[in-house]
């Protein structure tokens, strides 16, 4: 059963991709709120705005974007021109609105702002189901609220069918599962990490043990002793951050479970890519009931 939810995840994805693209690239009609020039300014918002803005409609986004590492749409943002988020290249574009964070830059929203330029600014979405929600917030800040509902209940729809398929399964039925990040952190179960987590059937079992958030021990790692270990994937080069990754107690705990890798392309915001990050964990929980 999981290998056919985790192909129906990646059909679905594609669809609610695809369809973005199409409707971005039809001729949009008239709103009169529909603002003309866009600039975005944000990883998450950059990725929502490409998937939803009308064409033409989008005139820069955040260098971040260009990154594969954590842009899940780098190809995509590649047909932009890029901004580094500061207050006079932005005004330089003629923005009539701007996509911000909610911890960008104060002192460039501030600006922005008292130069008479609308900025709307997203939180960090920190549940899936979150998730339609910023969409939908997307669109009304593009003037895109019927296109930005149907991508919004086409991702509510395939997350409930991903979410269906755990019906029956008790807690004590999922493999444990550990997610660690550079410098020893990991995610507890009221975060976006954590549902992902959830949605995939699997248990936090740092969060069980007590750590919702923060630096994890390597000591109480190994006791936990998870069934599924997911560790970042690394990034080119090298950090001191990423050096606990080589400690020993990982590669030992790598070999007795089941190894994963956490994409944080797919991770990081609150976007379509999420069903992706739930379909790579329903893999790895697979390997680790050993139906893979």
């Amino acid at each position: 059963m999981s290998s056919l939810v985790f192909v129906r995840t990646f059909k679905s994805l594609k669809r609610v991709i695809a369809g973005a693209f199409l409707a971005s690239a039809i001729a949009a009609p008239c709103f009169a709120q529909m603002p003309a020039r866009v600039v975005s300014m944000n990883l998450c918002t950059d990725q929502l705005a490409i998937m939803l803005a009308a064409e033409g409609q989008l005139v820069s986004v955040s260098r971040i974007a260009l990154d594969p590492h954590v842009s899940a749409m780098a190809t995509e943002a590649a047909a932009y021109p890029i901004n580094a988020g500061r207050a006079e290249e932005v005004h330089v574009l003629r923005p009539d609105v701007v996509l911000a964070g909610k911890y960008s830059s104060r002192e460039t929203v501030a600006l922005l702002r008292r130069l008479g330029i609308e900025v709307v600014q997203f939180d960090i979405v920190k549940s899936l189901d979150d998730v339609a929600a910023t969409m939908m917030q997307m669109g009304v800040a593009l003037g895109r609220e019927a296109r930005a509902a149907e991508m919004a209940a086409a991702f509510e729809a395939d997350l409930a069918a991903l979410r269906a398929d755990l019906a029956g399964q008790t807690v004590e039925d999922m493999p444990r599962a550990a997610l660690y990040y550079a410098n020893g952190y990991t995610s507890g179960d009221s975060s976006l990490a954590g549902e992902i987590l959830a949605a995939a059937g699997l248990r936090n079992a740092p969060a069980e043990a007590g750590y919702a958030w923060g630096k994890l021990p390597l000591e109480m790692l190994a006791m936990i002793a998870p069934d599924v270990m997911i560790t970042a994937r690394r990034y080119p080069g090298g950090s001191r951050a990423e050096a606990i990754m080589d400690h020993p107690v990982i590669g030992s705990l790598r070999g007795a479970s089941t190894a994963a890798a956490l994409t944080d392309h797919d991770w990081v915001c609150g976007t379509p890519f999420v069903l992706r990050a739930i379909g790579d964990m329903i893999e790895a929980r697979s390997a680790a009931e050993g139906d893979g």
